[in-house]
């Protein structure tokens, strides 16, 4: 009897709430359209990617998938990673917290090895490293900090990722009812309504070298655009080329997951959303805080095409997407998030007029650096100002571009706008106008006209890191702190 009363209590702890029908949304916005009924929410997730799209305004390739879901669905302009690199990232999708607030912030920890065969160990420390004086461990969010897939599987979703996960810290055992390779929502019950997510790895960083002899998916002659920190030589054409092909690459695997949500008769019982989960894949994008490495897609796709071709232009963050998944949901967001919903019943009143993000360690080599952004302006501070602004990845260093950037340094030939990544030591600060400057190469921290903006940005990064305790420290100090 005993046993069969906890039976009953965990079958109410997962399902109990799968009768209610309805949600009732709040508002009418043309940007958040009500529904009247519970959705099913998937999610499409591409790796290592900026808004280099034709529904982005880079119209160097045609993507038919994306650009559907764009026409079908609303394109946001301004959203953000607070971090430019996929593990602290990925902890603030899934907990709605910053990552340097929960500890999160050091890119790799232990957990990522945890469990794998000794050979996949030793293959994955060969290419990522770890500094030898640190012991492998996991971030600690606070107790109260779950992932949010457990508060939608309270209330009877079905959840499933297929299948990165790369939190920082191990999953929960009650996050999913399925993960890994085979993971899909034709696995829930029936009439169950479901969350799920599916990663795309082709346009990973590391794909830029791993693919090298594979066929394009573009003509070989097709002219891709450069950014002016990058070399436009042969090397760096083909490295930005391969870009390109991947990204045409991951399209048809998002139509492929499309096709089968259609096929399915789900398409309009489904919000779907599609973004990458940090900036670009080449150099001076991924693990750098240039809106190169933090500015992301994100297209959002109602039931019925609710809301088709609108543009939203608020400054919204990865940690605004927990809470906003379940306020879609029914679900009243937990008051520790950092992040607010900006759709949903429990949509926010006030729009934030800052993002933020953080740098710290990499792999095997360190840094400490925050960033706060407008709509406008971005605001760089560096804390290590005796360290190159290029550390040296071993990772990142396998890529071709990475080889010819270091050539062109020893030739003397950079340009300008290339050098001022490989310059040998940090600025304390930095200013960009991203309007003028998209690329971020014109620092404006010593302009006699910006100085009133450079003041109030400051002082918003000064603001904001004095509003919690900031894990930035060395990963040492957290691990004393921690125990």
């Amino acid at each position: 009897m005993k046993n069969l009363l906890t039976l009953l209590l965990v079958s109410f702890f997962l399902f109990g709430c799968n009768k209610k029908e309805e949600v009732a949304t709040l508002s009418d916005d043309p940007l958040n359209p009500s529904l009247e009924f519970r959705p099913n929410i998937l999610w499409l997730v591409a790796e290592d990617l900026s808004p280099v799209i034709p529904s982005f305004g880079d119209s160097t390739i045609v993507t038919p998938n994306l650009s559907r879901l764009a026409a079908e669905g609303i394109s946001y302009d301004n959203f953000y990673s607070p971090a430019a690199v996929c593990s602290p990232a990925r902890a603030a999708i899934i907990t709605g917290m910053y990552p340097n607030s929960i500890g999160a912030n050091h890119m790799r920890t232990g957990p990522w090895y945890a469990g794998r065969p000794s050979e996949e160990f030793l293959e994955n420390r060969r290419y990522t490293s770890f500094p030898e004086d640190l012991p492998y461990y996991e971030a600690v969010p606070p107790p109260e900090v779950k992932m949010f897939t457990e508060y939608l599987r309270t209330d009877g979703y079905f959840t499933s990722n297929n299948s990165k996960e790369d939190y920082q810290f191990a999953k929960t055992m009650t996050a999913w009812d399925k993960y890994g390779s085979e993971a899909h929502w034709r696995q829930k019950n029936e009439g169950q309504p479901f969350f799920s997510v599916f990663n795309f790895g082709v346009t990973h960083e590391s794909r830029i070298w791993a693919k090298m002899e594979d066929s394009l998916w573009i003509p070989e002659d097709l002219e891709v655009p450069v950014p002016p920190y990058l070399p436009n030589t042969e090397v760096g054409i083909r490295d930005v080329r391969r870009m390109y092909s991947n990204i045409l690459e991951m399209d048809a695997q998002i139509g492929n997951i499309l096709d089968q949500l259609e096929a399915d008769g789900l398409l309009d019982s489904t919000i779907v959303f599609w973004y990458t989960d940090h900036g670009g894949p080449l150099p001076r994008q991924k693990r750098l805080l240039h809106d190169s490495g933090i500015k992301v897609p994100l297209i959002v796709r109602y039931p019925d095409k609710m809301g088709a071709g609108k543009r939203d232009n608020r400054m919204i963050s990865f940690i605004d997407l927990a809470p906003t998944i379940m306020s879609l949901t029914g679900i009243k967001p937990p008051v520790y998030m950092d992040g607010k919903a900006f759709l949903g019943e429990h949509a926010r009143d006030l729009e934030p007029e800052y993002v933020f993000a953080a740098a710290d360690r990499f792999d095997e080599v360190s840094d400490q650096i925050r960033a706060v952004k407008d709509e406008r302006y971005k605001y760089i501070k560096y804390y290590k100002q005796d360290l190159p602004m290029l550390l040296k990845v071993g990772y990142r260093e396998q890529m071709p571009i990475m080889g010819e950037l270091h050539r062109l340094k020893e030739l003397g030939k950079l340009t300008p706008q290339q050098a001022l990544w490989m310059r040998e030591t940090k600025p304390a600060e930095e200013l960009f106008d991203t309007w003028a400057d998209p690329h971020e190469v014109a620092d404006l921290s010593k302009s006699e006209e910006h100085q009133e903006i450079l003041a109030r940005m400051r002082s918003a990064n000064e603001d904001f890191l004095g509003s919690f305790e900031d894990l930035g420290i060395s990963e040492q100090e957290y691990l004393d702190y921690r125990s």
